[in-house]
């Protein structure tokens, strides 16, 4: 009987799917989440003033970077070309937005990648106001969009 998980070979062992007889495509991913926090953090990220310095500049490049290395972290992810990454950062009165967009033209999609950029660029907040609030909390990481590939494009409803 055929293995039904790509992950997992014919006696069930977790292998890396050989992704050498695809062809690149270009494909995309986007993934968000948000990073809850106290009107205390709020304030000083808008007005430039929390202790650690500049944290939405901080946890953007923190994102990027972790987009570049999910192979490193995520046992089985391939090691892809990110051609493009972008992580972008809303303040709200109860927290911060995080998107990430990653953009390949490879032989697998770049899905890991976007949420590796998200958890990564929250991570990065909390780490920069945690002196502050000692509650932030990070929630609803999630994929909502992705294109290219063989399975084509979606769009969380």
């Amino acid at each position: 009987m055929e293995q039904p998980f790509t992950h997992l070979d014919d006696a069930g062992q977790a292998r890396m799917v050989d992704v050498t007889l695809k062809l690149p495509t270009v494909r995309s991913a986007t993934a968000t989440g948000f990073v809850r926090c106290s009107p205390e953090v709020i304030a000083a990220l808008r007005g430039g003033s929390a202790p650690k310095g500049d944290v939405l500049a901080v946890a953007r490049i923190a994102g990027i970077q972790a987009a570049k290395r999910t192979a490193e972290l995520i046992p089985l992810a391939h090691v892809i070309g990110v051609h493009g990454a972008s992580v972008d950062l809303a303040v709200r009165d109860d927290g911060i937005d995080v998107s990430a967009t990653v953009r390949t033209a490879d032989r697998t999609g770049v899905e890991m990648e976007a949420f590796t950029a998200v958890s990564v660029a929250a991570l990065a907040i909390v780490d920069m106001v945690k002196g502050i609030d000692k509650a932030v909390t990070i929630t609803d990481i999630r994929l909502v969009a992705k294109s290219g590939g063989k399975s084509g494009d979606w769009l969380r409803a």
